[in-house]
């Protein structure tokens, strides 16, 4: 594992052994045990999207791990008078020993590790978020205990979001059903990789028949950062593709609810739903820092 792009490129036991790695990294956080195994190590953090939890977690993580975090907006770089990613790739990485970069488009990130010589970490973009969905593996196996058997049921916009989970929850071994609007549907590529999974991959347009003996049920705003301009339309073409209490109880005895946050009650969430599922949704926010974590100490350590 030199990266981290797209959890596509990770193998099953990759996963897995970053969620061990996760899991012993939380733990010795809780019990005061120092783990400042990137001591002298530079992580540079690029973001031309906004962020709270992506940059506060990699800030604190860095920090514990023993290592210097570096923020840059794109303001502050030569990406954003132009400078050819490819050249900040070359440049960076002759003086960092890592680069977490937040941005809009995926071929931004291939091309700052098909140019750089230093692990480069995805914060998320347009096309997928895996750090976030390492996180959700994450708390999922905490509430859980394993993964087989599992029904995971993801309901909204088929985005960067929809797209990780689908590849992240099979690889794991649960079975992911999904509900979104025709026109609003995940990835091509994302969809062919499903297909393969056979009967455990499952997408319709009806929110209450993917939720239907769910373990898991999962949701996440219906726009997106940079869709502001379509808000109105989004809110008409995904009416009914909400968590509440009535799709709650098609669910399976002790379903868990996640949400990548911020959540806009009311609209893809009611506020019951998600007051009554605030543990694993605070706890699945808090796991960002320690899988997080496990990426860079896998990436950065000894390198």
């Amino acid at each position: 594992m030199k990266h981290l792009l797209k959890l596509g490129d990770l193998s099953s036991e990759e996963i897995i052994g970053l969620l061990n790695l996760a899991d012993q990294l939380k733990y010795e956080l809780k019990n005061g045990i120092e783990h400042h195994v990137l001591k002298g190590k530079t992580l540079g953090m690029i973001f031309t999207k906004s962020s709270t939890r992506t940059r506060v977690s990699f800030e604190t993580g860095m920090y514990q791990l023993g290592g210097h975090p570096l923020f840059l907006s794109g303001n502050d770089l030569q990406i954003g008078r132009g400078e050819p990613i490819k050249d900040t790739a070359r440049v960076m990485s002759r003086y960092l020993d890592g680069i977490m970069i937040r941005t809009f488009d995926q071929s931004d990130v291939e091309e700052l590790a098909e140019y750089g010589s230093i692990p480069i970490i995805n914060g998320l973009t347009d096309y997928c978020h895996p750090c976030q969905v390492l996180a959700d593996l994450m708390t999922i196996r905490e509430y859980k205990g394993h993964f087989d058997g599992l029904k995971f049921c993801f309901i909204g916009d088929g985005n960067n979001m929809a797209n990780s989970l689908i590849v992240g929850c099979l690889k794991v071994g649960m079975s992911v059903s999904i509900a979104c609007p025709d026109d609003y549907q995940p990835a091509e590529d994302v969809l062919e990789f499903a297909k393969s999974y056979g009967d455990k991959f499952f997408m319709t347009n009806k929110p209450l028949e993917a939720a239907k003996n769910a373990d898991i049920v999962y949701t996440d705003v219906w726009t997106s950062m940079g869709q502001e301009e379509e808000t109105a339309k989004r809110a008409k073409a995904f009416e009914g593709y909400q968590i509440n209490a009535e799709l709650m109880a098609l669910t399976n005895e002790g379903c868990i609810v996640q949400h990548c946050l911020p959540a806009h009650r009311g609209e893809e969430i009611t506020e019951d739903v998600l007051e009554a599922h605030a543990k694993e949704i605070f706890d699945e926010a808090e796991n960002r820092l320690h899988a997080q974590k496990a990426v860079m100490v896998e990436l950065m350590k000894d390198k």
